[in-house]
């Protein structure tokens, strides 16, 4: 996929630092290349629900911002997303130190763009795929 903001690392870098909530959770991108983002984020007590395991909140969160940010990529200079639908699937209780998540675009369209996530938790050097998600994202034009 070609960039069509030249900009588009920075200014996806960006959008992970001044998104409050995605900074409160700790979610940080490792890889930003045209129409794929890779995350992670290091598990702390605050991410699980009652029983230990990973919130669903956390993963579904973690998939659309990756793949939103992925999206974000794909777009022009000045335009931003934001998510329209999604879908996830939580495949398998998601236990373990660190998420690791990776989001690319499907197809980007002038006005619509569909992207996915893969979340993977990893625990004790062993990764699992726990959930997957399907993200719309509509593109906005600058105000």
């Amino acid at each position: 996929m070609e960039p069509l903001n030249p900009d588009y690392r920075q200014d996806t870098e960006e959008l992970f630092r001044s998104a409050a909530f995605v900074v409160e959770l700790g979610i940080q991108p490792t890889s930003i290349l045209p129409g794929e983002v890779d995350t992670r984020l290091v598990v702390q007590p605050r991410h699980l629900q009652q029983d230990g395991v990973i919130h669903a909140g956390v993963q579904a969160t973690l998939a659309d911002h990756t793949a939103g940010a992925a999206g974000f990529t794909a777009v022009k200079k000045g335009q931003r997303v934001l998510t329209t639908s999604f879908t996830v699937h939580l495949l398998q209780a998601a236990m373990g130190e660190e998420l690791r998540c990776k989001g690319r675009v499907l197809r980007a369209g002038r006005r619509l763009i569909v992207a996915e996530s893969e979340v993977h938790a990893v625990s004790g050097g062993q990764t699992k795929l726990v959930s997957k998600a399907t993200i719309t994202l509509a593109v906005m034009e600058p105000r």
